[in-house]
């Protein structure tokens, strides 16, 4: 081991830029966020190779003055932070002074720039191997321009990791995005090998916005997307959220930005997937772009290099205000919310609306019986609930009929004729019109054909009111005849006794026996056949984790969920018109009703004018 020494300002300047600059797509960002920190209201980009051989971003931001040059090159120089205070209150992108120096290292950098009321712009030059800037007079408009050539031309063994020139610029492409959603108000363009890539205007009112969500997340995404804006406790959540049906195969379109900071964050990840569990085919993730603004002071910014992840004061507080927001905004979702085609009116000698007629003429909105709790249209109070098959068979009548027998006679036998009534006042999922094969229910909206798979929809109405029941009556807890023992650590045992009101609420009774055991002596009877020492464990990692966890709630709605799925009606049962239709109306009032239990579609839409596409009419 040799002596301790100073490192030369070059070598720990390369060290930084293995921090800090990873690929083109490093340098990028951190040029792009300068410009954004100076003020910018337009940014053009221009690249050749992917960034290899040329990065250039000028913006019309402040502009620097000539004494700062050369000390902008200077590794921990920055005009963003003077004290210790302004670090506890971070709100810039950048703030540690080290992105120019480090970018300067492994390049060859030219900066140029004009401060604003300046005479004269001033360039300074700075190769790698030297690192010794030169300063010249320049002609410049007011703001800043940045030249990054030869990207690692004085570390060859940094370039060999480099990927090919189209995964490179996907790279860029992919943070030149992000940035351009975290501003709408900022114009950006850019160019690669002279070949324009976008041009974004600056988008001042919501539709701009959402033309610009468009441009970069694709149109689909907009139109299969929730806008929602929540505030509370000094919280602000606020963007787009994809509907489950617009999920991914893979999570390449999930943006979230926290004080116009676009982070990734294992808080933020788990309060999403939470409120998207029960709404989610198994193997697909959500779309969403959303903007959390909060004070300053309640989150750290400076937990990682790159500047991707952040800390919040109140972790806990952050996580449940995601989850709630989330959650209540997709089960707010009904099918009269659900994106529209253009209203077209029905042609009178149509097929569909020729078979409609001989069903509901003359008929007024179907009065609904109340039939052992199947499908009335108004939701029923919560009974007791058992802890197994028969009580719920009890309460909701549900069973596996493949007739019309186990329906009430006074719902069968209903009067199936409707007087005509107009566009406007056609519920969202229509009428009935035909049974499908004993699977699929045929129905005539305002806008063109409904198409609903009956056991999916009745599978997710029947869930909900199972859950609503059990959330107002509470978990029965069942004592445990030989109380199981657990050994835990010290950390896990104090997290235990502190939350042992909460578990108490959930069915569980905890006892501290020792500084690192516990006792369980009562379990909620929903889950007496389930693994309560693993369960109890995987409850205190997510507390330790992220301060809540919902495993419980979820063990319990998987067994809802089951129960809910075996009592539902069957396929090739034949069902009445007016059966029919009290699921539709069933269907529009229920949460969550465009999705079954395991997440997929419980409904889709056709209007006229696609029917009319497929039969070339009007060519």
């Amino acid at each position: 081991m040799s002596r301790i020494h100073l490192l030369s300002p070059r070598l720990a300047n390369q060290i930084a830029a293995g921090e800090v600059v990873e690929r083109p797509a490093s340098v990028i960002k951190e040029l792009l966020e300068n410009s954004l920190d100076a003020g910018a209201q337009r940014i053009d980009i221009e690249v050749e190779q992917a960034g290899v051989k040329l990065l250039r971003v000028r913006d019309d931001g402040s502009g620097i003055v000539e004494d700062d040059l050369p000390l902008a090159l200077s590794r921990h120089a920055t005009s963003k932070i003077q004290q210790l205070d302004d670090l506890e209150r971070v709100n810039t992108l950048g703030f540690r002074g080290e992105a120019l120096a480090s970018v300067s290292s492994v390049s060859r950098l030219t900066l140029t720039s004009c401060a604003a009321g300046a005479d004269q712009g001033w360039q300074v030059e700075t190769e790698g191997r030297d690192m010794a800037p030169r300063l010249q007079p320049a002609a410049h408009p007011q703001g800043t321009t940045v030249e990054v050539r030869d990207l690692f031309f004085n570390t060859p063994a940094r370039r060999k990791f480099l990927r090919t020139e189209k995964t490179e610029f996907s790279h860029l492409e992919e943070v030149v995005k992000r940035l351009a959603l975290s501003r709408f108000d900022v114009a950006f363009s850019l160019r690669h090998n002279g070949r324009p890539v976008f041009n974004l205007r600056p988008a001042q009112t919501e539709q701009e916005a959402r033309r610009r969500v468009a441009t970069v997340c694709g149109p689909a995404f907009v139109e299969q997307s929730v806008t929602l804006d929540e505030e509370r406790g000094g919280l602000r959540l606020w963007g787009w959220v994809g509907l489950p049906t617009f999920s991914r195969s893979q999570a390449d379109l999930q943006y979230f930005f926290v004080n116009g900071r676009m982070i990734k964050d294992k808080l933020v990840a788990h309060a999403v997937r939470q409120a998207y569990r029960d709404v989610m085919f198994h193997g697909r993730h959500p779309t969403f772009v959303l903007f959390m603004e909060l004070d300053p002071g309640v989150v750290d910014v400076n937990v990682h290099p790159t500047k991707h992840e952040v800390r919040f004061r109140d972790g806990r507080m952050v996580h449940d205000f995601l989850f709630s927001t989330l959650h209540r905004a997709l089960a707010d979702q009904r099918p009269g919310d659900m994106p529209q085609a253009e209203r077209a009116s029905v042609p009178e000698a149509s097929p569909v609306s020729g078979l409609q007629a001989g069903v509901f003429s003359g008929q007024t909105r179907m009065p609904l019986a109340e039939p052992a709790g199947q499908w009335q249209s108004s939701r029923p109070q919560p009974a007791s609930i058992a802890a197994d098959m028969s009580g719920y068979q009890a309460l909701y009548g549900a069973g596996e009929d493949t007739g019309s027998s186990g329906m009430s006679a006074a719902l069968a036998a209903a009067d199936t004729s409707l007087p005509a009534v107009d566009d406007k006042d056609i519920p969202p999922l229509g009428f009935a019109v035909a049974q499908l094969h004993g699977v699929y229910i045929l129905a005539e909206n305002a806008q063109g054909l409904v198409v609903v798979d009956m056991h999916a929809a009745h599978e997710r109405i029947t869930y909900e009111r199972l859950k609503l029941a059990m959330a107002n009556e509470g978990l029965r807890s069942q004592p445990l005849l030989v109380p199981e023992s657990l050994a835990l650590s010290q950390r896990e045992a104090d997290c235990a006794e502190e939350h042992a009101q909460w578990f108490q609420r959930l069915g569980f009774a905890l006892q501290r026996m020792g500084p690192e055991s516990m006792a369980i002596r009562e379990i909620p009877a929903l889950l007496r056949q389930a693994d309560a020492e693993q369960l109890v464990r995987d409850v205190l990692a997510d507390l330790l984790e992220y301060g809540s966890s919902d495993r419980i709630q979820a063990h319990q709605n998987e067994l809802l969920s089951t129960m809910a799925c075996h009592g539902s009606v069957r396929a090739n049962r034949r069902l009445t018109h007016a059966e029919m239709n009290a699921l539709l109306r069933d269907m529009e009032q229920t949460e969550r009703s465009g999705q079954c239990n395991h997440g997929r579609p419980t409904w889709t839409a056709m209007s006229m004018a696609e029917l009319d596409k497929l039969f070339l009419r009007g060519r």
